[in-house]
């Protein structure tokens, strides 16, 4: 059985699992080894009744049971990508939840005369800079100042929202560096298509999630 593992993907894995109840976390090798411990210890009672009511259905309602199996598999392969959980202790899922909290509070920053012109407007947070300079003067008509009081928290700092730490990745062999539980990939903006479709195939093996995977690739 544990060849016929090898030959599935990650996804087609951790359906598995989670049909069992059982966890989904960690890379191919333990996916495998986690659903070979799963199937010897199941009864041989078990499994007659399976192939017995998988026998009936086959019979029965074949054509019904062909669609729901389609539509099932079109979910997880739509899903799985961008599925994957990261490993947090409760401490760490206790500052993500504290930092949405503050972000909801926190002004948008907005450069200098950014309402006069829109090339202003597309840019980032400058420092306002000039003797005069309303913004920089902090009167109340002009937008909020970038300040030390506004950051957040330290343990959370840096962290996709998901959870994640993000790494950034410019060819295949940079995933393997990649702990799939606490890190997630992002590919960087000058890789190709080709190359992408190697590193989105090389992640689904490794069970890493793209966190800017092209839905078009």
């Amino acid at each position: 059985m544990s060849d016929n593992y090898e030959d599935m993907t990650v996804a087609e894995l951790k359906a598995l699992l989670k049909e069992q109840g059982l966890p989904v976390s960690g890379k191919k090798a333990d996916l495998i080894e986690r659903l070979s411990q799963s199937a010897q210890e199941e009864d041989s009672e078990v499994v007659e009744d399976v192939v017995e009511e998988s026998t009936d259905e086959d019979f029965d309602e074949e054509d019904d049971n062909w669609d729901d199996d389609d539509d099932w598999d079109d979910e997880e392969d739509e899903g799985h990508v961008a599925k994957q959980k990261p490993v947090l202790s409760d401490d760490m899922k206790a500052a993500l939840a504290l930092r949405n909290e503050q972000k909801k509070k926190t002004p948008s920053f907005r450069r200098t005369e950014w309402f006069r012109y829109k090339r202003l407007s597309r840019s980032g947070w400058r420092a306002p800079h000039g003797m005069d300079s309303k913004q920089r003067r902090n009167y109340k008509y002009r937008s909020s100042l970038v300040r030390v009081g506004h950051g957040k928290v330290a343990a959370a700092r840096g962290l996709h929202p998901s959870g994640f730490r993000e790494v950034m990745v410019q060819n295949p062999n940079d995933l393997d560096n990649i702990d799939p539980e606490t890190e997630a990939a992002r590919v960087g903006r000058s890789v190709g298509g080709r190359k992408r479709e190697q590193i989105y195939s090389r992640a689904d093996e490794l069970g890493i999630r793209v966190l800017n995977r092209r839905r078009d690739v």
